[in-house]
């Protein structure tokens, strides 16, 4: 190795970089670490580089960035083994640094980059001047980029002030406008307000007319009540008039009745004569007996509802079902979650169903059994007993909703009994003629068999 005059070494390894290193130069060098990289073996790497040894150079020089310039720095063995391999791949700008005199056309980072893994004679003084270079180049693009901002900005600015001076007349024009369509809205209200004027005198004219129509009318009506006042004397004399002419005629019809008597009498032996060619039975049947009243000893879902016995006990519900073309309408759910809420619904189903066969059995009523359709998941599988018929509900309509439509498609006088605790159920049918019986009082009628 050849010294200097001063005993320095003249290849530049005693020179010592005083300043941190440019970033452009500091990404160049990264690189020329991660191209020499793959030249070397597994054993002449650094401890610290061989966990990407297996990596290609891009994603070295991404992820071993800062590892691989740490090792350049510290390790003189291993930057010498890079430069090595820079003048293998760079002869002619290794030879130039060696000789002092780098290619004027070169980029400055990468001879600096270079001359710092290459470490020749004052590559402390490229280093520098390539991050002063460097910087005056980012001052250059960072003036220029300024410049362009600002000949945006004054670009901008002339197309506001075109755009404040279009909008300002597009104003004018529109405030113009407005101030004509104020002047005719003006107009248009002068003219409502005597149209208000002229309609306020036509309306005292029409008050003071009509109370002189008033004044004329009560006098009218004063004359007309005379008028009539005195037609109904004369009517009471025409009525005495016309009695007097009516006993007139009856004293002289005398000879006229008698011979209609003598015709009567003939008819109705002539109906008796008929009646035993024909062995007609005697009449069992009288009309007043086709009335239909309440007779003494019978009793009316009113007199029921009146006697003296508890709302829960199952008697009201047996004397309800005594009643002559009963209809009794049982809300399916409401008294099956009341007895036995246990049970899945179709065994629910089923024992209600079962039990109101039987009660239909007994007291030959009209029952209808009705469940709500939204508690279905598919379509039922059901025979209805004997004697009970059951209805869903269809998709939007509820059985509460069903309920009511049966009672009101009942005719009115015929005594109707719906079994449900929803008070809404009970207070809706009572209004509609029918009557409400407790969930409960149907299943202790069915528990006492």
């Amino acid at each position: 190795m050849v010294e200097t005059t001063g005993g320095e070494p003249a290849d530049g390894t005693a020179e010592v970089l005083d300043r941190p290193l440019p970033d452009g130069v500091r990404r160049r060098v990264v690189q020329i670490v991660s191209d020499g990289f793959g030249g070397l073996t597994f054993t002449e790497l650094p401890a610290q580089l061989r966990q990407y040894a297996r990596f290609t150079p891009s994603r070295r020089a991404k992820f071993a960035a800062n590892a691989m310039a740490a090792a350049v720095e510290t390790d003189p063995i291993f930057r010498q083994r890079i430069a090595e391999r820079l003048r293998e791949a760079q002869p002619e700008l290794a030879g130039a640094l060696d000789s002092g005199a780098p290619p004027p056309a070169a980029d400055p980072l990468d001879v600096a980059a270079a001359a710092y893994v290459l470490r020749p004679a004052g590559w402390v003084k490229l280093v520098t001047a390539a991050g002063e270079e460097a910087q005056r180049a980012h001052a250059e693009r960072a003036d220029e980029e300024t410049r362009a901002e600002l000949e945006r900005l004054r670009e901008e600015l002339t197309a506001a002030r075109d755009q404040t001076r279009i909008d300002t007349e597009r104003l004018r024009t529109e405030l113009e406008s407005a101030k004509k369509e104020a002047d005719a809205l003006q107009r248009k209200l002068r003219a409502a307000l005597s149209d208000v004027k002229r309609g306020e005198a036509a309306l005292r004219k029409a008050r003071a007319e009509a109370d002189a129509v008033r004044t004329e009318g009560q006098a009218q009506l004063s004359a007309a009540e005379s008028e009539a006042r005195r037609l109904k004397a004369r009517l009471s004399e025409t009525e005495a008039a016309l009695e007097a002419s009516r006993r007139a005629a009856r004293e002289g019809r005398s000879v006229e009745d008698m011979r209609v008597r003598l015709l009567l009498d003939t008819v109705l032996d002539a109906a008796q004569g008929l009646r035993r060619e024909l062995a007609l039975p005697p009449v069992s049947v009288r009309p007043a007996e086709t009335v239909d009243a309440v007779e003494p000893g019978r009793m009316t879902p009113k007199d029921i509802a009146a006697r003296a016995l508890s709302d829960s006990d199952p008697a009201v519900l047996d004397q309800l079902l005594a009643l002559p073309q009963v209809h009794l309408v049982v809300d399916g759910y409401n008294v099956t979650k009341t007895g036995y809420p246990q049970m899945p619904l179709e065994k629910q189903r089923l024992r209600l169903l079962g039990q109101l066969s039987l009660l239909a059995a007994q007291t030959g009523a009209e029952v209808t059994c009705v469940f709500d359709g939204a508690e279905l998941a598919a379509p039922v599988l059901l025979a209805p007993p004997r004697g009970v018929r059951v209805l869903f509900s269809k998709p939007g309509v509820t059985a509460d909703e069903l309920i009511r439509q049966l009672v009101r498609a009942e005719p009115p006088g015929r005594p109707v009994v719906v079994v449900s605790t929803d008070r809404e159920v009970a207070d809706g049918v009572a209004k509609v003629g029918a009557r409400p019986v407790a969930s409960a009082v149907l299943l202790k009628r069915f528990s006492r068999g």
